[in-house]
């Protein structure tokens, strides 16, 4: 694995190993709050200067790229942080060149995507649960990096992270999705035939990282078994690796209303929603 990764392939999460304290709510707030004003600035960056930044959320089921893509996009604009999770191909898209169906949601000039799940799914769940030949994942892998040469030479800052979480940490989350009526809509079959073939998953995991690891695109490691620190660590660092810079404001003052002049409300009932809270 590439040396500026966040980790290397030895540090990868290991059942048993130590865990930091969790991080206190109150804590957690503080420091998102804070980094979500940087976010409105690499907003307001990528805006003014036309930049391209595409970030890619890759990991096994649960460990947490759902909810680490909506603290990022919690206090930014939908139309400049854009989240793209592409259902299953259709019968034309599955006759098309791989990567085909995901090139139309790149960045353009000023907008921010991010891939939930990406074109590395033919690395992952297309090849363990065999919706792709071997002979496919294999050539995926091999002109992978080549199109990623392709991404970042026409301008686009590429940023790719996998989620790691341990073993019992994952099937505490899936669990909680069972049993919990708001969650249960994260929870499909294919998750559950997912969690069964955990080695499966790690064999197409460590060939993935060292085929696509590469000096322009590296992958970076972020451990996840504490979702709260795990958002703060991945937000953090690719702040750091974004070169944004603030954007000079003008001074923001409300204007003064227009005068009534003789309008009244009008008569026309008006259906309010009840106040039972």
């Amino acid at each position: 694995m590439n040396e500026d990764s966040l980790v290397v392939q030895s540090q990868i999460h290991r059942e048993g190993a130590d865990l930091h304290e969790r991080l206190s709510s109150k804590r957690y707030e503080k420091e998102l709050a804070r980094l979500h004003v940087e976010l409105v600035k690499v907003q307001e960056w990528a805006v003014h200067t036309g930049a391209k930044i595409c970030i890619l959320f890759e990991g096994r089921d649960g460990a947490g790229k759902g909810g680490t893509i909506k603290a990022i996009t919690e206090r930014v604009s939908p139309r400049i942080f854009r989240v793209v999770a592409l259902p299953a191909p259709t019968e034309r898209e599955k006759t098309q060149m791989y990567v085909q169906r995901y090139l139309p949601h790149l960045p353009a000039a000023g907008e921010i995507i991010l891939f939930d799940r990406s074109w590395y799914n033919r690395a992952g769940v297309e090849r363990v649960m065999g919706f792709c030949t071997e002979e496919q994942a294999k050539g995926f892998l091999k002109a992978v990096p080549l199109v990623e040469r392709a991404i970042i030479d026409s301008g686009v800052i590429l940023l790719k992270y996998w989620l790691e979480v341990g073993q019992e940490e994952q099937t505490r989350r899936l669990e909680e999705r069972i049993h919990d009526q708001r969650k249960i809509w994260k929870l499909s079959p294919m998750d559950l035939l997912s969690y069964s073939r955990w080695y499966d998953y790690s064999r197409a995991r460590d060939e993935m990282f060292e085929k696509t690891d590469t000096e322009d695109a590296p992958w970076y490691v972020v451990r996840s078994d504490d979702k709260r620190r795990a958002r703060l660590n991945l937000i953090t660092h690719l702040l750091k690796h974004i070169p944004y810079e603030p954007i000079a404001r003008e001074k923001v003052k409300l204007p003064k209303r227009q005068k009534a002049d003789g309008y009244r409300e009008s008569e026309r009932p008006i259906k309010y929603v009840p106040e039972r809270f």
